[in-house]
């Protein structure tokens, strides 16, 4: 293979990639979020600068692709919390786990989520909805929802899924020190909600020294949703570097 044409591929192995070039549209991407208050200081420790915690609140989120283009069927799940940055108020990806290698391999090449791999699940139980998350064998997380007892505004549905987010891209270089690390911004735009609902909820999170979400403990659940959507994530921005920061700290 020429140079010219080792250049021009996405990712590895070059004979059968680990994932198709995107843009990626989900087709009925179904969330069941739930928002609830947590430890100030425990967020605190979480949020690296310059991200501030805008409040002590966290949304754990089971979301179930069954249509994705280049990607096919696969579920996540994981927190994200409240932050703002330099004025404007969004969120912060903390974790995600997810059941599916080239959706985990596309996530942190292309993008910048934390994704690894996790089992999560989003079910029916008779009349309640249920989201699970499993790290290998134990349970870590489960949430339940009356199923559908109301309807959710459709705005309301959409500004929480079309919120500014921001994550951190962590990449080494073969010295083991970062060869990119950056803070990156995105937000959802191109977004059709086919439905929205909620009900009384709840959420249990178990402690795991590697899936580590009960490390921000449910104090009070706030509000809770099921929304069902079609829609197409955007490219990331970069809006800090932390390497070009320290180095001009440190000159």
């Amino acid at each position: 293979m020429r140079t010219q044409d080792v250049t021009q591929q996405l990712t590895t192995p070059l004979d059968a990639p680990a994932y198709p070039r995107g843009p990626y549209r989900f087709t009925d991407r179904e969330y069941f979020t739930i928002v609830y208050r947590t430890d100030q200081r425990a967020l605190e420790r979480l949020v690296p600068a310059p991200l501030r915690v805008a409040e002590p609140t966290v949304r754990f989120e089971v979301m179930r692709m069954p249509d994705t283009t280049g990607l096919g069927d696969y579920a996540e799940s994981g927190q994200v919390l409240s932050v703002e940055y330099r004025g404007e108020r969004g969120e912060y990806v903390m974790a995600m786990y997810v059941d599916s290698l080239p959706a985990i391999a596309s996530g942190r090449e292309i993008s910048a989520y934390p994704k690894k791999l996790g089992a999560p699940g989003l079910t029916v139980d008779s009349d309640t909805l249920v989201g699970t998350l499993d790290y290998g064998s134990l349970r870590v997380a489960t949430a339940t929802m009356g199923y559908k007892h109301a309807p959710l505004d459709t705005d309301r549905a959409r500004e929480e899924i079309c919120r500014p987010t921001f994550m951190l891209k962590i990449l080494p270089g073969y010295t083991g020190r970062p060869r990119i690390c950056e803070l990156v911004r995105f937000q959802i735009e191109d977004i059709t909600v086919k439905g929205a609902w909620t009900g009384p909820a709840r959420l249990q999170l178990f402690q795991h020294a590697l899936a580590p979400l009960a490390d921000l403990p449910v104090l009070e659940v706030l509000s809770a949703g099921h929304v069902l959507t079609d829609l197409t994530l955007p490219p990331p921005e970069v809006v800090h570097d932390y390497l070009t920061a320290a180095h001009q700290e440190s000159s």
